[in-house]
């Protein structure tokens, strides 16, 4: 399971530093930062096999919440962009205090939509890969899987590549980061706009420590492979189950899960790849934070 936990840190004088910790997918953890939220009731996609790759299921807006009069509802703007070279099924979980009437979207290579969220929303966003569905919009998807269903009901199958976000989550700041701590099925990164933060990724996802990379998988358990075909990556946890890896028994808490102390630091594998996205459950330096009702972009790709 996943944990993720919202960590500030105050001093007079100080900046305000924060630190969401997103916990691997392995059994040392307990507990889910997501809580279930009704089905979507939106329309299901036809076939994706049959289905043109130029018809993206259409942004879409949250409900309203209820306000005294006179005070209006915020809303923030997400916009997804996919710049791979394969149909992405777009994907997030359910938010039952904010939810969203839409929780799938399919993307051909080039294409993007938008879709707005309530300022108090809370999610993970990915992609769902290899994917067919009927026009019941039932189906199945190599990674990203969402229990068979084109509206996503829940979490996704990992290993996945992660967009996570806590919307106004402290004195106004946001909080955000791309989290491979279960594994990576897509590169990707998030840029940020409406706000005088400065964007720590460029606009072709490179950062203070790098750009954005395919992940080189070590061949092995590591590897989720259809056929012939590398399709993702899974997590050291995932691959190996053993509790250095999965950070349990001795090896459990922040300070004993230190992966240079691994017999091999497959961390690396993913930051590697990504250099400002989580790695592991206790790579701190990942969360980035926001200020000022800030939109987001989160572009499936490498950089150029």
């Amino acid at each position: 399971m996943r944990v993720r936990r919202l960590m500030a840190i105050a001093a007079a004088g100080a900046v305000f530093v924060a630190v969401l910790t997103v916990a691997a997918g392995c059994d040392s953890a307990s507990g889910q930062w997501h809580a279930a939220a009704p089905r979507s009731t939106a329309p299901p996609p036809p076939n994706a096999a049959s289905a043109s790759p130029s018809m993206p299921a259409p942004p879409s807006r949250s409900p309203s919440r209820k306000t005294l009069p006179g005070v209006p509802t915020a809303a923030r703007t997400i916009t997804v962009v996919n710049s791979v070279d394969q149909t992405i099924w777009v994907a997030s979980d359910r938010n039952k205090d904010h939810p969203l009437p839409v929780t799938g979207w399919v993307l051909a290579p080039g294409q993007s939509t938008s879709f707005t969220v309530d300022d108090k929303w809370g999610g993970r966003i990915w992609g769902r890969t290899g994917c067919r569905f009927d026009t019941s919009g039932r189906g199945r998807c190599q990674t990203g899987d969402c229990g068979g269903v084109f509206q996503c009901t829940g979490s996704g199958a990992t290993p996945a590549t992660l967009a996570e976000l806590t919307l106004d989550a402290w004195s106004g700041l946001d909080f955000y980061d791309v989290s491979m701590v279960d594994g990576s099925n897509l590169p990707m990164y998030i840029n940020i706009g409406h706000t005088t933060t400065k964007d720590p990724v460029s606009p072709t996802g490179c950062s203070a420590g790098g750009c954005t990379k395919p992940v080189n998988c070590p061949s092995g358990p590591m590897q989720v492979t259809v056929g012939a075909t590398v399709v993702a990556c899974r997590n050291a946890c995932a691959a190996f189950n053993t509790d250095t890896y999965c950070c349990r028994g001795a090896w459990a808490g922040r300070a004993n899960c230190v992966p240079s102390k691994w017999p091999t630091d497959y961390t690396k594998v993913f930051k590697d790849a990504e250099p400002y996205a989580y790695s592991y459950a206790f790579d701190d330096s990942a969360t980035m934070s926001c200020k000022g009702g800030c939109s987001y972009r989160i572009t499936f790709g490498v950089s150029p």
